[in-house]
């Protein structure tokens, strides 16, 4: 039996459904376990607490712009191929939305407020890198987990020392983004060159002050 095919008013209400399933605290589930989930709490000061707290509400934040970009290039793909890659790796992606919305729930803390923003500008820039070709919606998911991968090595850094669940939890994440940008190239993807990418780590600069703070 050949796949249904969804028409545009399908998809889109489709895309909603994810939309609100990302956003909404507690309804992401996840398929693998927490690293940290075998790892004890360890005593924190209020102000390293807070401090962790910050830093991985950025990574939440930086993965729901991970989910939008992705949902927002599977829609406008070309190829079948491209569009089920996209799709692949926003289902991985999940299970660090999970983990960062569980670490941060574990440190008495709260996502993003802005979390609805960072996602809509997100899925429109995914959907229009797509609409430009496959190429560059591949090159483009390649530029960005390079950002992502430096901003967590900047994290395994700036956590505090004995805060090892959350750093587990960035250190799997790492390894995961890591594999993601290596194989949109491998797929295809254009090659960003610097100054593009420098643009790219300005606006995530500014997304990153921003999230950790609200």
């Amino acid at each position: 039996m050949s796949a249904r095919h969804l028409s545009m008013t399908d998809q889109l209400l489709s895309q909603m459904d994810k939309a609100l399933r990302t956003l909404a605290p507690g309804k992401v589930s996840h398929q693998r376990p927490s690293p940290a989930n075998t790892i004890n709490e360890a005593e924190m000061s209020d102000a390293e607490r807070k401090h962790a707290a910050g830093l991985m509400r950025v990574n939440h934040s930086g993965e729901v712009c991970a989910q939008a970009l992705y949902q927002g290039q599977a829609l406008t793909a070309k190829l079948p191929t491209v569009r089920e890659e996209m799709e692949h790796a926003a289902e991985e992606e999940v299970d660090h939305l999970a983990w960062c919305q569980e670490r941060i729930e574990s440190l008495g803390s709260h996502t993003s407020i802005l979390n609805p923003l960072w996602y809509g500008m997100s899925f429109g820039i995914g959907a229009t890198a797509g609409l430009v070709s496959d190429k560059v919606s591949l090159g483009f998911v390649a530029a960005t987990e390079d950002q992502v991968c430096k901003h967590l090595q900047s994290h395994l850094h700036d956590l505090p020392a004995q805060d090892e669940r959350s750093r587990a939890v960035v250190e799997v994440m790492l390894d995961d983004e890591a594999k993601h940008g290596h194989a949109a190239l491998a797929a295809g993807g254009y090659r960003f060159p610097a100054p593009v990418k420098g643009v790219m780590s300005l606006l995530s600069k500014a997304m990153t002050k921003t999230s950790y703070k609200v």
